[in-house]
Parts: structure tokens; sequence; C-alpha cells
């Protein structure tokens, strides 16, 4: 096993060393720190993204420090110390997978998920629910909810019957946008993408991560589209919709055969 032990000790030091003596640590909070947390973690995400694993290196030692600094905080407050937070989330683990440390049988990692979900409703939580955090993005939060809303077996049984769903929202959509009643449009195209969420989740596709990669790659060719403009001494503002469509056309295109 790799010996980790003196380098995380050498973290802690470094960060005992920095809230003591920088001017800048002293005074950050948990709740100054928070949006750097997140910041992070988005950094984080767009790292894995692109699958770029020096930057998943970098990026998870800026978290690691988030969460070695906010321990250092709590024991300040006389709140809890790191050991403590290892030390919990170790018998957390150990008693969350019975079937490594126990006698539970699972066929597979549904199974496990379910015996997951069960253990928490056995520790106190009292919906299946509990856990998904509010401010998470929509999207990454629809996922998290139909997950567990398949763990008590409340899920479509193939993803033909979910596209079914799909067109049904999209019709349902369709009526409202004709009676132009905007409450009732926001709240079935709402419906539409949650149904979308779903459907991907039976494509095995991580919806997130999709639409984060259209998102790339419409920045990518829209720059280009700008700086085949400026090659002709154009500004798109002041090209028609057909004129940049063709440009698009033909960005597109080039992506398509490099």
């Amino acid at each position: 096993m790799e010996n980790i032990g003196s380098s995380f000790e050498k973290l802690v030091n470094i960060m005992d060393e920095l809230r003591e003596k920088c001017p800048w640590d002293k005074k950050q909070t948990i709740h100054t720190l928070r949006s750097m947390t997140i910041e992070e973690t988005y950094e984080l995400a767009d790292a894995i993204i692109e699958e770029d694993w020096q930057n998943i290196k970098e990026e998870l030692g800026d978290l690691l420090l988030h969460l070695v600094f906010y321990a250092r905080i709590g024991k300040e407050q006389s709140k809890f110390k790191l050991k403590e937070v290892i030390e919990t989330l170790c018998d957390k683990l150990i008693v969350r997978h019975p079937h490594i440390y126990g006698d539970v049988k699972v066929k597979d990692e549904e199974d496990v998920k379910r015996n997951w979900e069960a253990i928490k409703i056995s520790e106190g939580k009292k919906s299946v629910m509990d856990g998904v955090p509010v401010s998470l993005p929509a999207v990454v939060k629809a996922i998290r909810i139909q997950e567990k809303a398949k763990q008590v077996g409340f899920e479509w049984h193939n993803k033909e019957d979910v596209w079914k769903k799909v067109e049904e929202e999209i019709t349902e959509l369709k009526e409202v946008i004709v009676q132009e009643n905007k409450k009732k449009i926001e709240e079935e195209f709402g419906d539409v993408l949650f149904s979308l969420i779903n459907y991907a989740r039976f494509l095995h596709i991580d919806a997130e991560a999709a639409l984060e990669k259209v998102n790339k790659k419409f920045i990518s060719r829209f720059v280009k589209m700008e700086e085949a403009a400026a090659e002709k001494s154009q500004n798109l503002a002041d090209m028609t919709l057909e004129e940049m469509d063709i440009l698009w056309n033909r960005i597109k295109k080039q992506n398509h055969t490099s």
C-alpha cells in the first residue's frame, strides 16, 4: 500500500502554519471559503471532461487543501478535529458496505445502491430524497433525484417507455404554447427537460457532461466563426443570419473532416 501518511501530515502542518502566519489565511471562514470550494469543484469537473490528468491531479490537490482548511477551522471552533472527520468517514463506509465488511450478498451495483439508500433510511433519514443538496445545478439535481427514486423501484422498465414519456411531455408543451400561458409553458418545458434527462440515464449518458460538451463545442465553433468573419474584415453583428449560417456550416463541416 502506498505510504501517504507523511505527505498528509506535511500538508496539515503547512495548513497550520498558513492559518497562524498568513494574513489572508487567517481571515478565512467557512463562509468565505464556500464559494471558492464550489469554484474549485467546477475546475475539477472541467478537467475531468477534458480528461486532463495533470489538471485533475492539481485540482484534486486544491480541493484537498480546502478540506483540510475546513477541518482546521472546525478545530478552532471546538466543533471537530480532522481525525474525527476521517474516522467518521471510515465508519460510514464500513457500515454502508455490508457486502464487503459484513455478510450481506449482492448481485451487482444496483443492489449496492439499494442497500446504501436503505441503510441511510435506517440511520434516521426521513426520505430517500434527503441528501440531495438544494444548491446543486438543476441538471445534476435532476439526475440525483431520479437515481434516488430508482433505488426504491420508482423507475421505468425500459428506454422505449421513457421515450414515450418524452414525446408525451413535448405534446403537452406544444398544447400550452398555443394557449400562451407562460406559467404553464415553463412548467411543461421543465417536464420535457426532466424526462430527457431521465432518458439520458437509460442511454447510460451523463446529461450534465453531454450538455457541457455541446456548450464547449458551440463556443469553439462560434469563436472560429468570428475569426472567419474578421479575416474578411466583417463583424458578425453586421452580417445577416443567412451569411452567418453559411460560415457556421462551413466550420461545422471542417470539424467533421478534421
